[in-house]
């Protein structure tokens, strides 16, 4: 019975010697998932043998187990490389045969289609045109080429600081003798002292007691207590606290001036006729762009106008805002002064001329602007319409979602990697170029998103390497060796016995 267990064992061992030898010429295959030699001893049927009699007649591999433990994640920073963390497969199409994959080294066809190094289709679920991902069912994924559709501009939202210390726009006040002067009281006009005093705004009256005495009336305010004082020749007089004005002469009894505000006519070609402006970007129903410019004038103490129009057309004025006395916008009017229906909400039409539709009326919101003292400046501006743009780049997310980067900056779900997964991963049949098959004893393939369940999760960028440990394989290699020369031993021997035999 020596030869029949010594022959077994080597070929046991030969079994184990060509697992181990697979394992180390794997050790750099992408996502290889090292097996282990399995083996079982074997027993002749005989029901009079007694149990405490029964000799072995030698061994038999059981199985060859595959050791699905993680590999480490190597980064390669190739958009179509991906690796998975954790449990799952990849889920493969080979014209409707369906197998499954650890190797996450995938690439694209002429069609757009994500197929790994045989050609075979990634699957997935699909998104539609508004990046909808539809989870029904799975399906070859593919890389849309199209450019993505543009979105017409129809909100501006723009988050400022106006200053409050910025001047107001008003010229020189306005000078006018009243009717019946007898006086030789001259005067080059009034001079505006401090640009930002609220009271510049004001209308004003002096008037002369001929006794070398002047009142100072803000006409704006009738119920005000006038401001009298002593003439005196080329000396200022103050007006409210923002003005003055000064006179040489000598006025007699009952001479009058009236002082008038004298507000700037806005011109968007001047910077001198407001205070601040800033530009964006919109765009038409059919992705063309202009520059809408924004201009802010400052017309009293938290009170600014507010005008906007396109870089090559005239910019209009499109309402009025209103800030409190803690720099909070408190209310807006449009340009017939008129409440607006939301807080900082102006309408602006700007027309086009491409063929898309005209005009275009954009809602400017300025909701979220302030006037603290500081500098004029922009907070934040953005827009909610895009030029088309085709796709320049695309990334995998750890829930497996392709996301397609566009040339317009605009970001789209392209579909969703999906990870099978099964009950028993062993009972999976090696078909060969790191695919396996689904079997019975693996149970049906449990199809999910990466990261759901017992789902593991991906890593774009990346690829899983061999679980193969060499150190270990190496060492086993050496045991195999001596097995195998120890069950020739065995067979050496049992010959040597039965020479014995044969020469008595």
């Amino acid at each position: 019975m020596g030869y029949q267990q010594g022959l077994s064992g080597l070929s046991a061992s030969s079994s184990d010697l060509d697992v181990i030898g697979n394992n180390i010429a794997n050790a750099n295959t992408v996502g290889f998932k090292s097996g282990t030699a399995e083996f079982a001893d074997m027993y002749a049927n005989s029901v009079a043998t007694a149990t405490s009699q029964q000799i072995g007649i030698g061994t038999q591999l059981a199985e060859v187990q595959q050791q699905f433990s993680q590999g480490t994640l190597a980064t390669t920073n190739q958009a179509l490389n991906v690796a998975i963390n954790g449990n799952g497969f990849f889920q493969m199409s080979n014209n409707g045969t369906l197998t499954y994959s650890r190797n996450g080294v995938f690439q694209l066809d002429k069609n757009g289609y994500i197929t790994n190094a045989q050609g075979l289709d990634l699957m997935g679920y699909a998104a539609n045109s508004a990046g909808v991902i539809n989870t029904a069912q799975t399906v070859p994924l593919k890389v849309p080429t199209a450019n993505i559709a543009p979105t017409a501009t129809t909100k501006i939202s723009a988050g400022l600081n106006l200053n409050a210390q910025d001047a107001l726009m008003l010229g020189a006040p306005t000078v006018t003798k009243g009717t019946g002067n007898t006086g030789s009281l001259n005067t080059t006009g009034a001079t505006i002292t401090d640009a930002s005093a609220g009271t510049n705004t004001d209308s004003y009256k002096i008037t002369f007691d001929g006794a070398g005495g002047y009142s100072v009336q803000d006409t704006t305010y009738p119920n005000s207590t006038p401001v009298t004082g002593t003439f005196t020749a080329g000396t200022a007089i103050a007006l409210g606290n923002g003005q003055s004005i000064t006179f040489s002469g000598t006025p007699a009894a009952n001479d009058s001036y009236t002082i008038a505000p004298n507000p700037t006519a806005f011109n968007q070609a001047s910077s001198t006729t407001y205070n601040y402006s800033t530009s964006t970007t919109a765009y038409d129903t059919l992705g063309g762009s202009q520059t809408v410019n924004m201009y802010f004038a400052k017309t009293a103490a938290g009170t600014w106008n507010v005008y906007a129009g396109t870089s090559t057309g005239t910019a209009s004025l499109v309402g009025t805002a209103n800030f409190n006395s803690s720099g909070t916008l408190v209310s807006t009017t449009d340009a017939n002064g008129v409440a607006t229906s939301t807080l900082g909400a102006f309408t602006v039409s700007i027309p086009t001329s491409d063929g898309s539709s005209t005009p275009q009326n954009i809602t400017l919101s300025l909701a979220g602007t302030t006037q603290y003292g500081g500098k004029d400046g922009v907070n934040s501006l953005s827009t909610d319409g895009y030029a088309a743009g085709q796709l320049t780049s695309f990334t995998v997310g750890s829930d497996g979602t392709l996301t397609g980067n566009y040339s317009n900056g605009q970001t789209a779900a392209l579909g969703q990697i999906v990870l099978a997964n099964f009950s028993n991963q062993n009972g999976l049949v090696d078909l060969g170029n790191n695919q396996y098959g689904q079997t019975s004893a693996s149970g049906v393939a449990q199809i999910s998103a990466p990261g759901s369940t017992n789902h593991g999760v991906l890593q774009g960028g990346a690829v899983e390497n061999s679980n193969v440990d060499l150190t270990s394989e190496l060492v086993n290699l050496i045991t195999a060796q001596r097995n195998y020369q120890a069950n020739a031993q065995t067979i050496k021997t049992q010959q040597t016995v039965d020479q014995t035999l044969i020469n008595l």
